[in-house]
């Protein structure tokens, strides 16, 4: 079900910010403007989200450092999560951690096993401003956390250690984008 297009939506695709960028390393702003733009760019960001074949997308990402997030992504039981946050807040992460693969958009065919609790609730906005709460669990919370942490600056392999880290980071630095984006 996942990478399904919302039906009506006239979103545009943008440009990715890839590994390297600024705008992925730094803490997103609080949305203000709950207006048209906000609207905009959540069906852009479904858009480009879409385009790439993912289960995630946070404004920064696009290179708009405000704090949102779009998914489209299945839980464990394959059940389907579509929707937007706004100025999201992650109250709760716990149960059991695992070590699973993770990607992202912004490092395209880079993969680590990354350590993420199996369940969490975000809280946040919804595009008109009405506050939401998400729960999720096994690969969703994956994802909730994972968009999360883009918020606030971080990047899946920034929760790596050791040998993971320094693969998925020379992997990232040798990658043909990775050196353009990284200025190297």
């Amino acid at each position: 079900m996942r990478n399904r297009p919302i039906p009506g939506s006239s979103g545009r695709v943008r440009p990715m910010s890839l590994f390297g960028a600024p705008v992925l390393h730094s803490p997103c702003d609080d949305v203000t403007d709950f207006g048209p733009s906000l609207a905009r760019l959540v069906e852009d960001m479904f858009a480009t989200m879409y385009a790439a074949n993912g289960v995630g997308l946070a404004a920064n990402q696009i290179g708009v450092p405000l704090k949102v997030f779009v998914y489209d992504c299945p839980d464990d039981d394959e059940v389907r999560h579509l929707g937007h946050l706004v100025n999201p807040v992650l109250v709760e992460a716990d149960g059991i951690t695992v070590r699973g693969p993770e990607g992202c958009l912004s490092l395209p065919g880079i993969e680590a096993g990354t350590p993420r609790f199996d369940h969490a609730v975000v809280e946040g906005r919804n595009a008109a401003g009405e506050p939401v709460r998400v729960t999720g669990t096994g690969w969703f919370a994956r994802c909730l956390q994972h968009e999360c942490d883009h918020l606030e600056g971080r990047i899946y392999p920034d929760r790596l250690t050791g040998l993971r880290r320094a693969r998925a980071l020379r992997a990232a630095r040798r990658a043909p984008w990775g050196r353009t984006a990284a200025g190297g």
